[in-house]
């Protein structure tokens, strides 16, 4: 593999440093991903969410053959809810809060079965996992220090929801200086429309978030 790698992508082609390029995949979750989890609870069709898994396991096989640095998210909450405000367990009418016990154990615990993410997408021993308690990467957790510590400039991010806890972690890291690379195809919404506009506003106004390319372009940039 080369040392640089050009996405087509848009607003336009973007030229990454491979050496300086991590892959962060958002919220894979069972939760969120399975029947019976947080998605589910909050009356979303979770079969919405599928389209993204073979995408990202595409991605994260040629990202582990180049050697990348890998970073899987997770989002939820420690078992006595301390770091979960009030007003996020209180929000709207879910069939279960979280906290509840579900299917998979208590819905987004730490811990717990429906916590962690899915088989398709599991971490290696090697790569890294941050339990976030909120929309956000970077909010309340140790990402910003792990990408300085590997010297990380660039972001290819995938994960769900597009519009929630992609979109967030995209503007969190945009404030900080890096270079987002989003995939479209490895993003998904419970809301079709979301997804879609989601993607338009990351890309929007030259790229006032980052970028947008579909994984087969990821791909192909990975393998020239």
């Amino acid at each position: 593999m080369a040392d640089t790698g050009t996405i087509a992508a848009e607003p336009a082609p973007i030229t990454l440093d491979w050496s300086k390029t991590a892959l962060v995949i958002i919220d894979m979750q069972r939760d969120f991903m399975e029947p019976g989890g947080f998605g589910e609870t909050l009356g979303n069709d979770v079969s919405q969410l599928a389209r993204a898994v073979q995408p990202i396991a595409a991605v994260l096989a040629a990202v582990r053959e180049a050697g990348l640095l890998v970073v899987h998210t997770r989002e939820g909450h420690l078992p006595d809810l301390s770091d979960a405000p009030p007003a996020k367990v209180e929000r709207g009418a879910p069939s279960l809060r979280i906290g509840d016990p579900g299917p998979m154990g208590r819905i987004l615990i730490r811990g717990e079965a429906g916590h962690d993410i899915i088989p398709e997408l599991y971490p290696l021993e090697s790569e890294i996992v941050i339990d976030k308690p909120g929309k956000g990467a970077f909010y309340a957790t140790e990402l910003s220090d792990i990408l300085s510590k590997y010297g990380i400039e660039n972001l290819l991010v995938c994960g769900v929801t597009t519009e929630v806890c992609v979109n967030t972690t995209v503007r969190e890291a945009n404030d900080r200086g890096y270079r987002c690379v989003v995939i479209s195809d490895g993003c998904a919404s419970y809301f079709p429309e979301f997804h879609e506009m989601g993607l338009k506003m990351i890309k929007a106004q030259g790229g006032i978030f980052g970028w947008v390319a579909e994984s087969a372009a990821v791909l192909k940039a990975l393998a020239a």
